[in-house]
């Protein structure tokens, strides 16, 4: 079975985040000439998407740990593959880096002809954040609870719109996830990001969405969207009176995106210890806990903020995956 179309692919190059640095204070050792140029961060999905804003809340820290530069560059496209393929043929001197989520694991199951290699191809930086998943609708659509909405979807699937981000995006794999667990075949709607995916559902132009609590605990506190459950096991402290999907009476589904940080592969030693230096030191800044706290989610411990705690994380995640999307007879065309 074939699901949707790969997005046409879109490059756009936005600089967010410049910070100044030298700052001397407190940061992580810059010395043996590393960074004396500015970094990019390449995201593969659209500004401000929740990859895009779990980047940017790491960015500036990590740049003043650094003692250097950072810009954040958004590289739409297939799933997010035109972005990682792009990091993947850089040079391997620690000034290109991936941000990539649970795609990453997802991505050789999914497409025939990758072009790149997960584990062949990379560094692995540090892991960074597990972010929960929630059901959520455009405001107006009528069921009140999350049973209720399982009943519309059965008696309306021929009708009712489900947005992703893409096919092998977090929100198109949990899409699959929820409607293989509610048992029914939606119209599937991609973007080019789970931004404007969003910005569509609180217009009203779709009318379901699986997405991250970092893209959605904004608008679902402000109304902007009708929230149902959310996809982990316990309830979010940012979102205290929405229920999980085991108290909805659906505990076959859950699903939560993690995310990490990556350089091509043949980047020396050294310039992947900075990295993961300045992401420990990042992860640990109180801001960043505080604004990750706000959006559902937290850093991850220390331990798993290393290049072999990644590494571990990333092949145990392709083999569960391939398995999953084998299973489901999900491929991109």
């Amino acid at each position: 079975m074939r699901l949707g179309t790969v997005p046409r692919m879109i490059a756009a190059f936005t600089v967010v985040s410049l910070v100044a640095a030298c700052s001397g204070d407190g940061g992580t050792d810059s010395g043996g000439g590393y960074p004396d140029q500015n970094i990019t961060i390449v995201v593969p999905f659209s500004a401000g998407g929740p990859t895009d804003t779990v980047t940017r809340m790491i960015a500036d820290p990590m740049a003043k740990a650094l003692g250097g530069r950072i810009v954040v560059q958004n590289v739409e496209g297939a799933g997010g593959t035109v972005a990682a393929g792009q990091v993947a043929a850089a040079q391997p001197d620690g000034y290109t880096v991936l941000m990539h989520h649970i795609g990453m694991s997802t991505a050789p199951a999914l497409y025939k002809d990758l072009g790149y290699q997960p584990l062949a191809d990379f560094a692995t930086i540090g892991l960074v954040t597990e972010v929960p998943m929630t059901v959520v609708a455009r405001p107006d659509l009528p069921p009140a609870t999350f049973t209720d909405l399982t009943a519309y979807l059965k008696a309306n699937a021929g009708t009712v719109t489900l947005a992703n981000a893409g096919i092998g995006a977090a929100s198109h794999l949990c899409g699959l996830l929820f409607q293989s667990a509610v048992g029914v075949k939606l119209q599937e709607v991609p973007y080019q990001g789970t931004g404007p995916a969003l910005t569509d559902l609180v217009g009203g132009q779709v009318d379901v969405m699986c997405d991250q609590t970092t893209n959605t605990t904004g608008q679902i506190t402000a109304g902007k969207v009708k929230a149902y459950a959310v996809t982990t096991p316990e309830r979010v402290k940012s979102l205290p009176d929405l229920p999980t999907t085991t108290e909805a009476g659906m505990p076959q589904l859950q699903v939560s995106v993690w995310h990490g940080l990556y350089v091509p592969a043949g980047t020396p030693d050294e310039v992947v210890r900075k990295l993961s230096g300045a992401l420990t030191t990042a992860l640990a800044d109180p801001a960043v806990i505080d604004q990750m706290a706000k959006l559902g989610t937290a850093p991850v411990p220390a331990a798993d903020a290393t290049p072999e705690a990644h590494r571990t994380h990333l092949e145990e995640q392709i083999a569960t995956w391939a398995k999953v999307i084998s299973d489901a007879g999900v491929k991109a065309s």
